[in-house]
């Protein structure tokens, strides 16, 4: 009987916690919503980083970097791609990509999203000694320190439901996307017109929380990155500053270049 009464009581404890958090995410989401944003930024939009990226060597890795994921599906060590603040909350939490973490933080975190731009505390993980080549490439990207690093992945057509990646107007965390081939159908989402702009470009930098961003069904075998940490200094320069909203960088820097 006590046993009964403190699974009940633990349920409900539960039930009150996902309840909180729905009502939060809520606000936070309305907020969002409202949040002003300079006036010349359209939505949806995004940076293409070809020019500061080696495209040609990035495609070099293609085979080479399938090899590698195929090798590690084949040991069922897989982890997935989870999907907070979604677009539609019914839609999975959960929706069947998987990662490859290339870092991980050397302290646990209520949320890795609080320490993406504390690049001190993220170190290598043994898969990146696995993917030794893609960790020279990333080598040359524009950043002075480095956090978070993964590979997403999929190998069946299931989509990335529309979301945001985190909820804050205020923080903008500098990162880099990118893929080999221009096969996976990533897009940015204007939510309030339903317009869709789909990423042509191997590399990107985009405005994470003003737009909601996602992947369609894709038939095949499919693969992209992220790396977050700090942009070099003479990198930052070259970046136009919003004077409010700062998450909406990416967007402004893209629609100032038309």
């Amino acid at each position: 009987m006590i046993e009964t009464i403190r699974q009940t009581e633990s349920a409900i404890a539960s039930a009150k916690t996902v309840a909180n958090e729905v009502l939060s995410n809520a606000f936070l989401n309305a907020k969002v919503d409202n949040a002003e944003t300079d006036a010349r930024i359209k939505y949806p939009s995004y940076k293409s980083f070809d020019e500061f990226v080696d495209v040609e060597r990035l495609k070099s890795l293609d085979g080479y970097i399938t090899e590698k994921i195929k090798e590690r599906i084949a040991t069922k060590t897989e982890e997935y791609f989870l999907n907070a603040y979604r677009l539609e909350t019914d839609s999975p939490h959960q929706p069947g990509a998987r990662e490859i973490w290339l870092s991980r933080p050397k302290v646990v975190a209520p949320s890795v999203y609080n320490d993406l731009d504390k690049t001190e505390i993220w170190e290598r993980t043994e898969d990146a000694e696995n993917f030794s080549l893609l960790m020279d490439f990333v080598e040359t990207l524009p950043f002075k320190a480095k956090g978070r690093m993964l590979i997403i992945y999929d190998d069946a057509p299931r989509s990335v439901p529309a979301h945001r990646d985190h909820l804050d107007t205020d923080v903008c965390y500098e990162f880099i996307w990118f893929r080999t081939k221009l096969i996976k159908p990533f897009y940015m989402l204007n939510h309030k017109t339903n317009e869709k702009k789909y990423v042509e470009s191997y590399s990107t930098w985009f405005d994470s929380v003003n737009q909601y961003h996602g992947v369609d069904p894709y038939n095949g075998f499919s693969f992209s990155f992220r790396v977050d940490g700090v942009f070099t200094d003479e990198f930052r320069k070259r970046i136009p500053k919003p004077t409010f909203n700062v998450a909406s960088t990416p967007s402004l820097w893209a629609s100032l270049e038309g």
